[in-house]
C-alpha cells in the first residue's frame, strides 16, 4: 500500500507543467513549476516544515510551543498544518491588503490571526514585522519563525526545490525566474542550480513599490522607491537576510495591473488556477523575452492557488474598480 504517514509526507515534488499559450511569441521551453500541488497549496509549505524541525532540533521550539510568524497567508498556512501535526499552537500577524480568503483560511486551520495596517513604516509599532516581533517576546513558551531572516527558509529550498528542477529538467534549465518576497526560493534554488551550472541564469520578479531591483542594480536602498502596492507575496520595503543578492543576475519590474490581468489569462488561457505572483511572473518571463533562445529552457516558479484571491484578481467587479479592466 502507498501512503502518507501524515499530510507533511506529501509536500515537495511537484509537477514541472509547459506553458503553452501564454508563451507562444517566446522562442524558447517555458516550464511551470507548479506549487500548488503542496498540501497547503503554496511553495511555502516546504520552508515552513523545514523552519520548524529546525528549530525543533535546537531547542527554540518546545513542546507545546506557540508559533508567531508575519505573513502574507501562505507561510501561515504551511506552519500550521505542521503545527497541527506536531502539537502547537499558531499566532500569525497579517497586513489588511492581504485577502480576506488567507485570513479565513488560516482561521480553517486553527490558527489566531491579527491584522495590522500596510501603509505604516516597518519599524512602525504598528507594522506587521513590529507586532509579530512584540507578541513573539511577549507570549510565554512561544517562537518568533521571521521567515524573511531565517537561514532554514533558503536552506529548504536549496534541499529540495532546486534539485527537483535539476533533476526534472534533466539538468537542461538554463533560466529560472521567480517572483521574490522573503528571497528563500531564489536564493536557494538559484545557489542550487548555479553550483551545479554556473551558466544558469537567475532572474526575479519584483514589483513597483519595492527596492529589491534599484538595491540590487546599484547598491542604493532608495526609501523613495518604497510605496504601497497591490500585488500579494512579493516585493518588499526591507532587505531580508534571506535575499542573497550574489546569486541573482538581474530583477525585472511587473505593475500590479499586469500582475492581475495575467493571473486571470493564466486561469482563462492555460487553465492554470493560480495566485497573484504567478500572474507577475509569467508577465516578467514575457518581459525577458530578449534574454531567451530557441535552445533554453525556461522554468518559472508559481507559488500559490487561486482559492485565495477569488474575491479580487478573480472578481471583475473588483478588477474593475482598480481600473485593470474595462
Amino acid at each position: 500500500m502507498q501512503y502518507a504517514e501524515n499530510i507533511l509526507g506529501t509536500i515537495g515534488n511537484t509537477p514541472l507543467v509547459k506553458i503553452n499559450k501564454l508563451t507562444a511569441e517566446l522562442p524558447c521551453l517555458v516550464l511551470s513549476k507548479y506549487e500548488t500541488f503542496n498540501p497547503g497549496n503554496s511553495v511555502k509549505d516546504r520552508m515552513a516544515l523545514q523552519m520548524i524541525e529546525d528549530a525543533e532540533a535546537d531547542g527554540r521550539l518546545k513542546p507545546g510551543g506557540t508559533i508567531i510568524e508575519g505573513t502574507s497567508g501562505n507561510t501561515g498556512m504551511g506552519l500550521a498544518l505542521a503545527a497541527i501535526i506536531k502539537g502547537y499552537k499558531c499566532i500569525f500577524v497579517m497586513a489588511d491588503k492581504q485577502s480576506k480568503e488567507k485570513v479565513d483560511i488560516l482561521k480553517a486551520v486553527g490558527a489566531e490571526v491579527v491584522v495590522c495596517p500596510t501603509a505604516v513604516d516597518p519599524e512602525d509599532p504598528r507594522s506587521y514585522y513590529s507586532v509579530s516581533k512584540r507578541l513573539g517576546e511577549e507570549t510565554p513558551n512561544s517562537w518568533y519563525v521571521n521567515q524573511y531572516d531565517n537561514p532554514s527558509n533558503a536552506k529548504a529550498h536549496y534541499q529540495s526545490t532546486g534539485p527537483e528542477i535539476w533533476e526534472q529538467t534533466d539538468g537542461k534549465i538554463t533560466h529560472f525566474v521567480v517572483g521574490v518576497g522573503t528571497g528563500g526560493t531564489i536564493s536557494g534554488v538559484g545557489k542550487y542550480l548555479k553550483e551545479q551550472n554556473p551558466n544558469i541564469k537567475i532572474w526575479g520578479i519584483d514589483t513597483y513599490g519595492s527596492v529589491f531591483k534599484k538595491y540590487h542594480e546599484t547598491g542604493i536602498f532608495d526609501e523613495k522607491e518604497i510605496y504601497p502596492y497591490v500585488t500579494e507575496g512579493i516585493g518588499e520595503d526591507i532587505l531580508p537576510k534571506n535575499v542573497d543578492f550574489d546569486i541573482i543576475d538581474g530583477f525585472t519590474k511587473v505593475t500590479d495591473k499586469d500582475a492581475a490581468v495575467y493571473t486571470q489569462r493564466l486561469s482563462k488561457e492555460e487553465g492554470m488556477f493560480l495566485g497573484n505572483s504567478a500572474g507577475a511572473a509569467i508577465k516578467g518571463v514575457l518581459q525577458l523575452k530578449e534574454h531567451f533562445t530557441k535552445d533554453d529552457v525556461v522554468v518559472v516558479l508559481f507559488h500559490d492557488h487561486g482559492s485565495r484571491y477569488v474575491g479580487k484578481m478573480f472578481n471583475d467587479e473588483w478588477m474593475r474598480e482598480m481600473g485593470y479592466i474595462e
